[in-house]
């Protein structure tokens, strides 16, 4: 699904809970034969891939039970938000069952200086406050009302944008539910929005090269 650099060496791979099996043969194909180690596999030629638990799953011991418990359905939230653009929505497994998009104005930067830079500023920032405010209304609307059948909630998108929406007092129970996963997303519209279900879902895998 997707491949980036990781801090202190060797690469994050993140893999579909359906393609596990698959991505395992290919390892042990490029690798040799592998022993596990908990969730950390060790293969013939010293080539390592440590499993990560994807959102919504509780601990387990080993790569079976990782495997078989990712490729359960389970409901996971999403929020996504960027710079006044906000998108919510509840996942059944790979299946969207319910969502909500928004749009509101936050005026860019300005490279003007004096009086005129500080009141676009706060004009800026009294959009950006807004746009919080009218997200945690949405996301109150679509997300509060499945937060017990939730089993996790995954954001996405800017980081500071999320927290403003999720800063809203009445959202305390998704707060509780957040995943540490944070997808890179952009504009949230309705097609990113059911694009990150995968990103949501997905298994990630430290792999370090002998």
């Amino acid at each position: 699904m997707g491949e980036r650099a990781a801090a202190g060496g060797g690469k994050w791979v993140d893999v579909a809970p359906e393609r596990l099996p698959r991505w395992l043969e290919n390892f042990e194909r490029r690798h040799g034969a592998y022993g596990e180690t908990g969730l950390t596999l060790i293969a013939a030629d010293g080539a390592t891939a440590t499993w990560q638990l994807p959102p919504g799953v509780a601990a387990v011991g080993t790569l079976a039970e990782l495997i078989e418990t990712a490729q359960r359905p389970r409901r996971i939230g999403l929020l996504l938000a960027r710079k006044g653009a906000l998108a919510a929505g509840v996942a059944d497994g790979t299946e969207l069952i319910s969502s909500k998009v928004d749009r509101n104005y936050v005026q860019g930067r300005t490279a003007a200086g004096g009086w005129s830079q500080q009141r676009f500023a706060r004009r800026r920032d009294n959009q950006a406050k807004a746009a919080a405010a009218d997200g945690a209304g949405i996301v109150g609307r679509v997300l509060l009302p499945a937060v017990r059948d939730l089993a996790a909630l995954v954001t996405g998108g800017d980081r500071a944008a999320v927290e403003a929406v999720l800063a809203a007092p009445e959202l305390a129970p998704l707060r509780d539910k957040r995943s540490e996963r944070f997808l890179d997303v952009p504009e949230p519209r309705h097609a990113v929005l059911v694009s990150a279900i995968a990103g949501a879902r997905a298994v990630s895998v430290l792999v370090k090269e002998p």
